[in-house]
């Protein structure tokens, strides 16, 4: 598994990570959440061995960052913020590079190049130069080279980055395929991507684990969660009638549409659609509020900043 134990990182008064201790075990997708500055970017640069901790440590499937930096290294494979690549080389002469890197010699290369541009559908910029590639193909290129030699651990930095919707799909199911029995550390910004991904979450800001749940838990975290939510011509009429029932604790009208958050009485649903039929009223849309990701997502970071 990995282990981080109160690992930091000071640039001179900046705390950029502050003690943060977790553990991952295989078979996990984490999403990295938090905004820009939080330390999600550090965090994977020490565990990668890109940046030495301030204090703290962590260990790589058994091998410790500090005293076996090399044999924790080659338990993984790493996409970095930016995907750098030699821009001068061809894809294929790149992918080549980075296997014999990785040590592997002989007929094993080609296979393992082949794999890895099937995999990420790099057939078509295979002879050409990576300078002259777009965005969306370099973070490809990047993510190939990170899963090449099939390591058991793998740190992703915005692997979507510059992706179209088409190839960010491509890229989510690729993910996803090879999730079982690895663990696989990804930093996203979108929030759609820890619902579509990740089997475990954690927000942090500045350098500190603020939650730690499923998606499913932080779901139900956020004040939406078994909420009802209407859309009708009728909304202050609405609001009013609805916000009497018992099962109702209060409701909000926003952009048109009508909201009624439960209180702990009974079930706000079929009290809900009761009243709508009883009322008479023409409804264009009901649903039953999962919980709001970017909700939960901005009150726990506004509670830090607070």
């Amino acid at each position: 598994m990995i282990e981080a134990k109160s690992l930091s990182r000071h640039f001179g008064s900046l705390r950029a990570v502050d003690a943060l201790s977790f553990q991952v075990q295989p078979g996990t997708v984490l999403g990295f959440l938090g905004p820009n500055g939080a330390g999600k970017s550090t965090t994977m640069k020490m565990l990668t061995g890109f940046l030495a901790p301030s204090r703290g440590t962590a260990t790589i499937m058994g091998h410790d960052i500090r005293e076996d930096g090399l044999a924790a290294r080659q338990k993984m494979g790493y996409l970095p913020e930016g995907a750098p690549l030699y821009g001068e080389l061809s894809v294929g002469r790149f992918l080549k590079f980075a296997a014999e890197a990785r040590g592997f010699r002989g007929a094993e290369v080609d296979a393992r190049v082949n794999d890895a541009i099937e995999r990420l559908n790099l057939a078509e910029v295979y002879g050409q130069s990576i300078e002259t590639l777009s965005k969306g193909f370099k973070r490809r290129v990047g993510l190939a080279q990170a899963i090449l030699h099939d390591p058991p651990v793998l740190i992703l930095d915005e692997p979507t980055d510059g992706l179209d919707p088409n190839q960010k799909q491509q890229v989510r199911r690729l993910i996803r395929d090879m999730s079982p029995g690895k663990i696989i550390i990804v930093s996203t910004h979108i929030l759609e991507e820890v619902d579509a991904l990740c089997t475990r979450a954690m927000i942090i800001a500045r350098g500190r684990l603020l939650a730690d749940d499923t998606p499913a838990g932080l779901l139900r975290s956020s004040r939406y969660y078994n909420a009802v939510t209407l859309v009708l011509d009728e909304l202050e009429q609405a609001a009013s009638r609805l916000g009497e029932l018992p099962e109702a604790r209060e409701v909000e009208v926003r952009r048109g549409r009508l909201t009624v958050f439960p209180s702990s009485e009974g079930n706000l649903f079929e009290a809900v659609t009761a009243a709508v039929k009883e009322a008479g009223w023409r409804v264009d849309q009901i649903q039953l509020e999962p919980g709001r990701l970017d909700e939960v997502f901005r009150t726990v970071t506004g509670q830090e900043a607070a």
